[in-house]
């Protein structure tokens, strides 16, 4: 196959599998009602399978770069594909609630294999621009998650028919992982002699011994608990704490995810032309400021169009931390970094919202602006830190490669 040909097919799977790691999150909540009602559950026990998921997603995430050394990369796409489709299998099979929340782990594992995998593929052979627009599909996906669940709803059918249709998209995807498994290239492919030797040697360990990998991490923690609490409690907070109507609260959540996505496809654009330091640090300058307009609420729609941008803001984060990592840890720790990183955020994403609806459960839901503005403000400061030691960990990598 042509070589540039080659390239645009394994992108255009990079970007249709991150459409698929999007859809089952998009499935859960409008399907969570008649799950509860299939089971008879209470409101809360949601908790085991979101604990079932973040422990498989973490664990698969924190292993990718072990498992991405010892095996080809499109087979553990594929393979990770295969899980995704199981465990959706399993939730439209599963006869009693334990069983649905074992399928959780499962999912979790292929979802995590599936993030770490692709992120550092593409963070170590394409640039900044097709990273953000990589997670920029990933919107697409959780948008459309509830589309073909309301679609399978309103047509009178079981809640179990919209995963049955996701996991037939999963193992299609997972088919096309394996046909083309000999086309995906090593993830350090394009690096040559000694860090190339030394991106197939380091050790998890060794990438732990590097500040920049821990800083990263907690950047990573902070971000996504960040986002994740903003989009999770959004809703509450402003139909209970700013008196806004259901229809129009819901209609600012939607702007919210919506403002995430196009933020993604704007700093993209913009990646190419601006350096990613500068462009990281006025995105964070930008969410402080967002979430100052959602915690002081100084005019009657602040708050809504304060979460909007927060959502716009947010877009840009997370992709181009991931796309620094290797110039941050060096080819030699990439693999490993990224994998840390999305079990970091996966972490983050269940504990912050967790402690966030924990305070505002003695206090009020209008703390959710302050904290907020306290995880933006801890956010630029970690960050700080983690460019300043950009420096010193490509020290460490070059001695490791001579």
């Amino acid at each position: 196959m042509n070589p540039k040909r080659r390239v645009g097919l394994l992108l255009g799977l990079s970007y249709v599998g991150f459409v698929s790691l999007g859809l089952p999150d998009g499935l859960l909540g409008v399907a969570w009602p008649s799950i509860r009602a299939r089971f008879g559950l209470e409101l809360d026990a949601l908790g085991p399978l979101l604990v079932a998921l973040t422990g498989g997603y973490v664990f698969a995430s924190f292993s990718s770069g072990r498992l991405l050394a010892q095996i080809n990369l499109g087979a553990l796409l594929a393979a990770s594909c295969a899980a995704t489709a199981a465990s959706l299998l399993g939730y439209a099979l599963a006869p009693a609630w334990s069983v649905l929340v074992g399928f959780g782990l499962l999912a979790g594992l292929g979802a995590g294999a599936i993030d770490a995998a692709l992120n550092t593929y593409v963070a170590t052979h394409h640039s900044a621009r097709t990273l953000n627009w990589l997670h920029a599909c990933y919107g697409v996906g959780a948008a459309s998650g509830p589309v073909v669940m309301t679609g399978v709803l309103t047509a009178g059918r079981p809640w179990q028919r919209g995963y049955f249709l996701v996991a037939l998209g999963q193992i299609a995807l997972a088919l096309c992982f394996l046909v083309t498994r000999s086309s995906w290239p090593t993830v350090a492919g394009d690096v040559r002699d000694g860090a190339s030797r030394a991106a197939k040697t380091a050790t998890g360990r060794a990438t732990l011994s590097l500040p920049a990998a821990w800083l990263g991490m907690a950047a990573f923690f902070l971000y996504v608990g960040l986002e994740q609490s903003a989009g999770a409690w959004a809703y509450s907070f402003l139909t209970e704490a700013r008196g806004v109507g259901i229809a129009a609260a819901g209609t600012w959540v939607t702007l919210y995810w919506g403002a995430l996505t196009v933020g993604r496809v704007v700093f993209g654009i913009l990646a190419g032309r601006a350096r990613l330091d500068a462009l990281v640090r006025g995105a964070l300058v930008a969410i402080a400021a967002a979430a100052a307009l959602v915690a002081f609420d100084p005019f009657p729609t602040a708050s809504p169009i304060g979460l909007a941008l927060l959502g716009f803001a947010c877009g840009p984060i997370f992709p181009s931390l991931i796309a620094s990592t290797a110039r941050r840890l060096g080819a030699a720790h990439a693999a490993n970094g990224v994998g840390f990183q999305v079990a970091a955020a996966a972490l983050g994403q269940a504990l912050i919202p967790w402690l966030v609806g924990g305070i505002a459960q003695h206090s009020s839901l209008d703390v959710l602006g302050p904290l907020l503005l306290g995880f933006a403000v801890v956010l630029i400061a970690v960050h700080e830190l983690l460019a300043r030691s950009a420096s010193v960990a490509s020290s460490e990598v070059a001695a490791i490669a001579s």
